[in-house]
């Protein structure tokens, strides 16, 4: 609760307020919580019988290659998992007009723009039922693959979760992916089919897809429209009715789960928690688990859906707590926390995060490094699935390596570095962490220019594997033979395929399965996926460990030196083509110099692919008139022989629009 001066204050504020004034700006929430009055709510009033912690799982409507801005088509369009989070809000925002989305829960501006969720957030809301108040804690999940670790976090927190499919889309790829997360979890799962409004929804053929795939009871399935508000009411009933409450005790000592984190330049650290057991309140003295150090409660309070300080937070609930942590690192991710003096046993935590690609970012300007690297420290505490490590280079500077678990997990970190800390970077090429196995040990090898000279017999290594990925897509049957020729394309192995619908109609869909490198889908492997299946396909996969390849480092030569940022690791059979489409690449955004460039691709020391340069040729023979020809051609040969010496001596400078074009993997 707020003291009454601050309260009082902040009412008189908002009253005299016209409407859409800076007061959101001002007071660091939302236009949403500032148009109702400051709501307190007391938590004792919510024993854990009437508490829910739910979470929402769908499929996200976009890729990777789509966000990127590759290609122009349309992908398929989400399931409406943000506008049924804003739905289910009740009491806490005001209510949509016709045709609006406020994405309350959707805050950062990357997820704006691009219709995506890539943060989990919290959210906690009451409704009543009978007569009888709920307290529901809703935490809204990404949807793509490649946020996976915000959903097992965002899960470890909840009892149960709504399973939302598109009734005009059908089950896709990373719905089966995320059910299983939340069946793993023990979570109890209630079917919602949405969209039901739509004139191209097919409920009944959905809904019987739910039961050949997971065995779901069709009788549990709810109908909804979460764009008009239809069956929302019911969606709110069944999670009272059949999830059921956090197994938590107020007479055990406090313990209590850190799954969440982000930072405040006033407050420090803020720790999102889920209480396990016991009580906390403000001024209470706390303790870490993993690091064992000791912290004092400033500030307790809810996510609703802004920040709303209460007196306490009591056992089963979620909310937060600011205990003035300093340093970022402090606040570890699946930590537990419980009361100084008061030991615990550990909640089990979350597997560790294993990058998937990495990528060097450098600043524009070598000079911003320090800014750079305290940017990147302070956006990891709220993506903590990102590695981070530094690195140098000749034609770049110094930078910092960094690991992610997909291309479209790295993009977004990127536009966030540039729209939250206006940074100005430069990405390198992405790459996949590499098994280089030696007579004595196995390196893994994330960085290609660390990468051993294969064709060096002094090298010492056995054998080279490369991550493989145990791929799933789902498509209309029409683009079945097109899918297994783009898997085959790819060096994909062990390919099969299954019908999920069950009869032969026109709208009959096949799962295909296959196993495939995971540097052929870091790529342009989306693009190909959404322009052969015309949009209708959708793509999930899994780690399946490492296969032997065989795989060289290719180097690019600019004038006989080499560019360490442009190195690549290629497999054998796309040597050619690589190397070819890298130096026509490299030919157009070089400038021409005053003497001739070669720019060659090698591997080891053999040369796969050459463009030449053109030298910019001064006409020093303009000033010359009259005279015998010899005089001409003596100015002529001074020039040659200058331009052979620059040649020797002098070195290119490879400008940055290279590096921005090296991400694009179209030959232009």
């Amino acid at each position: 609760m707020l003291p009454a001066w601050r309260q009082a204050c902040l009412n008189l504020f908002l009253r005299y307020q016209p409407p859409h004034t800076s007061a959101s700006r001002c007071f660091s929430v939302s236009p949403a919580v500032v148009a109702s009055p400051l709501k307190v709510i007391d938590m004792e009033d919510f024993p854990c019988q009437v508490i829910r912690n739910f979470s929402i799982i769908a499929h996200i409507g976009t890729c990777a290659s789509c966000s990127k801005g590759s290609h122009t088509l349309t992908s398929s369009p989400d399931h409406g998992k943000s506008t049924l989070a804003d739905r289910s809000l009740t009491g806490t925002i005001p209510k949509k007009a016709s045709g609006s989305n406020q994405q309350v829960l959707d805050k950062l501006k990357v997820e704006r723009e691009r219709g995506i969720t890539v943060k989990a957030q919290t959210a906690t809301m009451t409704h009543t039922v009978s007569g009888r108040e709920y307290l529901l804690n809703l935490i809204d999940t990404p949807g793509h693959v490649d946020f996976s670790w915000e959903v097992s976090r965002s899960l470890a927190a909840c009892q149960g979760a709504l399973l939302l499919v598109d009734a005009t889309q059908g089950v896709q790829a990373q719905s089966i992916s995320v059910f299983h997360i939340a069946k793993e979890r023990g979570l109890k799962i209630i079917p919602v089919l949405n969209k039901i409004d739509m004139p191209a929804s097919q409920p009944e053929r959905i809904v019987s897809q739910l039961q050949s795939i997971f065995g779901i009871d069709p009788v549990e399935v709810l109908q909804i429209s979460a764009k008009t508000g239809q069956g929302v009411d019911a969606v709110l009933q069944a999670i009272i009715e059949r999830l059921p409450p956090p197994s938590a005790s107020v007479d055990k000592p406090f313990k209590a789960l850190l799954f969440d984190s982000h930072y405040d330049r006033y407050r420090g650290v803020i720790s999102l928690v889920s209480l396990h057991d016991g009580v906390i309140r403000k001024g209470d003295k706390i303790a870490s688990s993993h690091s064992r150090k000791k912290y004092e409660v400033h500030e307790v309070g809810i996510m609703h859906p802004e920040e709303l300080p209460t007196t306490s937070l009591q056992p089963g609930q979620v909310g937060y707590i600011a205990c003035n942590m300093k340093e970022s690192s402090e606040a570890h991710v699946g930590d537990t926390l419980h009361r100084v003096g008061i030991p615990v046993d550990p909640i089990p935590g979350f597997q560790p995060t294993k990058a998937m690609v990495y990528a060097g970012i450098f600043p524009v300007d070598t000079n911003d490094f320090v800014k750079l690297e305290e940017s990147i420290r302070r956006l990891t505490l709220t993506d903590r699935s990102v590695t981070c490590q530094r690195e140098s280079s000749s034609a770049l500077g110094q930078g910092c390596r960094l690991g992610f678990l997909g291309t479209l997990h790295m993009d977004v970190f990127r536009q966030r570095l540039e729209d939250e800390y206006n940074a100005s970077i430069i990405a390198t090429a992405p790459t996949v962490p590499y098994k280089v196995v030696y007579r004595n040990n196995t390196v893994i090898v994330s960085n290609p220019t660390e990468f051993p000279d294969l064709s060096d017999a002094s090298s010492g290594v056995k054998e080279v594997q490369e991550p493989v990925v145990k791929a799933s897509i789902i498509v209309p049957e029409d683009y079945l033979g097109e899918m297994m020729e783009l898997c085959f394309s790819h060096r994909a192995e062990d390919v099969d395929h299954c019908y999920l619908d069950s009869g032969t109609t026109a709208s009959t869909r096949v799962i295909l399965t296959c196993t495939i490198p995971l540097s052929e889908i870091v790529t342009d492997f989306f693009d190909k996926l959404k322009s052969k299946s015309s949009g209708y396909a959708s793509f999930d996969y899994e780690d399946a460990g490492y296969k032997a390849s065989d795989l060289s480092k290719m180097v690019f030569l600019l004038n006989g030196k080499p560019v360490d940022a442009l190195a690549l690791i290629v497999h054998r059979s796309a040597q050619q083509d690589v190397g070819r489409m890298w130096v026509k690449k490299l030919h157009k955004v070089i400038p021409r110099q005053l003497f001739e460039v070669p720019i060659q691709a090698a591997i080891g020391k053999k040369i796969i692919a050459r463009e030449t340069l053109k030298a910019v040729r001064a006409d020093v023979t303009a000033g010359l008139y009259g005279g015998h020809y010899e005089r001409k051609m003596k100015h002529l040969e001074n020039q040659k022989e200058s331009k052979r010496r620059m040649k020797r001596i002098g070195s290119v400078d490879l400008p940055q629009e290279a590096f921005f074009d090296i991400l694009s993997t179209k030959a232009k």
